[in-house]
């Protein structure tokens, strides 16, 4: 039965995303949730992300409701380009060191003035990456939600960080590690994850330096996560270009491929020319989000011969609204950087997928999508045009990629039952919302 809440005073759940694009999105759908099940919203980003909303969706883009409002905080960091994305080390150093102080400002705020229409904070889900808010929570006596903006597989994977330092299994011994066979070696006491090797657990492994930042943020934020059970708002960093939807109806059926490496993630100048050739050479039409800054420090060049070839059956834009995208009839299969938001985006569509995971928990979904579920094919590392072109080609038009479909499609069916108002992930949220944040 769907939980609604019925009371003389709303419940105020401030929700606190880490300021990463997909994180912020991840968020705002959970508290859209919220606001429907009866909660009054603040949802709480860092200046520069706000500034950065403001400037894509319009100076009317976050003025909310009256019931859900949005807020903003300094995260101390030095001015930087507001068209690029922040500097992921210097993030983690900031949710660190930074922001707890002028979170707590917030919520003092909101407290002192609180209102019949604006209740004082009664709780707070914030992201998992986002520890500083289990310290406000604490110090307010306020229950707290996590939310992991992740799988659960690759939650499991960040839990093993300690384990595998203690093990000295990382930091790596030296840079040859990455190449000499030693990431394939198997990891096999993880319940639930079979046969999972180095390899596939999140990149931050990957390094030599036992100081490393965001392998020592992602470890500390895990291990302080509790252990037992437990339309007119949108968020976009960069501007959506929506005529891509008018270009993919002049598209036959399941005949596009869809490409974008998300949010963060970056190529070189010669992986984006790899990729925009072996999508050249493979003959089918595609919609390519191509970010400002997806090569660090440079604008993306793609060679003459690559916009003479696919004038006529390629659009480049910088963004996208991607779930109309995906669940567009002639989107045939997505190339994507297997963020978690992405790939639950594209199983919940139906979509097979094209995995080039770069960063994080990206090597743990790519496993999983490629080699559990059977829905994706992984593209090497060392991208080449012609792997590029040889595996569009399979999964567009070959038997293996027909397969995918097929069993995409079994779990999208398996994703909309969840979703329904007796499903799993529905009476998930029912029991979030009464045996945790109105407790």
């Amino acid at each position: 039965m769907t939980c609604i809440i019925l009371a003389d005073h709303k419940p105020h759940a401030v929700c606190f995303p880490s300021p990463a694009q997909s994180h912020i999105k991840s968020m705002l759908k959970l508290a859209k949730l919220l606001h429907y099940k009866g909660f009054h919203i603040t949802f709480v980003n860092t200046e520069f992300n706000h500034k950065r909303l403001l400037k894509s969706r319009g100076s009317d883009s976050l003025k909310g409701l009256p019931d859900f409002q949005f807020e903003s905080i300094p995260d101390g960091l030095p001015p930087s380009d507001e068209n690029a994305t922040q500097d992921l080390p210097g993030l983690c150093e900031a949710a660190r060191k930074n922001l707890l102080a002028p979170f707590n400002d917030l919520l003092d705020k909101l407290n002192d003035t609180a209102s019949p229409d604006v209740p004082p904070v009664t709780c707070i889900v914030s992201d998992g990456f986002m520890p500083v808010a289990i310290d406000a929570a604490a110090k307010r006596e306020i229950p707290i939600a996590l939310f992991f903006t992740i799988s659960a597989c690759s939650f499991m994977g960040f839990k093993q960080f300690q384990a595998l330092k203690e093990k000295g299994l990382t930091p790596l011994k030296d840079e040859s590690f990455l190449t000499n066979g030693y990431l394939d070696r198997v990891v096999d006491w993880i319940a639930g994850m079979k046969d999972i090797r180095l390899r596939d657990l999140p990149s931050f492994i990957r390094t030599t330096d036992p100081n490393d930042c965001l392998f020592n943020f992602c470890m500390e934020s895990v291990e302080r996560s509790p252990s037992d059970d437990l339309d007119s708002i949108d968020c976009n960093l960069w501007k959506e270009e929506v005529e891509c939807l008018q270009w993919l109806d002049s598209r036959k059926p399941n005949s596009v491929i869809y490409v974008n490496f998300g949010s963060i993630a970056v190529a070189t100048k010669e992986q984006l020319v790899e990729f925009g050739m072996g999508l050249s050479k493979s003959g089918h039409p595609f919609l390519w989000i191509i970010r400002p800054d997806i090569i660090t420090g440079d604008s993306a060049i793609l060679p003459p011969e690559f916009t003479e070839e696919t004038k006529e059956r390629g659009f480049i834009c910088s963004w996208c609204p991607q779930e109309e995208v995906l669940n567009h009839p002639s989107i045939g299969g997505f190339l994507t950087h297997c963020g978690w938001g992405s790939t639950i985006e594209s199983i919940s569509s139906g979509v097979p997928m094209l995995c080039w995971p770069s960063f994080g928990d990206q090597q743990t979904n790519c496993r999983y999508t490629c080699n559990e579920w059977a829905i994706g094919m992984e593209i090497d590392s060392n991208v080449t045009r012609e792997n590029v072109e040889k595996q569009v080609r399979e999964l567009m038009e070959g038997e293996e990629g027909k397969k995918m479909k097929k069993k995409a499609m079994e779990w999208k069916r398996l994703a909309l039952e969840a979703t329904r108002p007796s499903g799993s992930s529905s009476m998930n949220l029912d029991k979030l919302v009464t045996e945790v944040l109105l407790s």
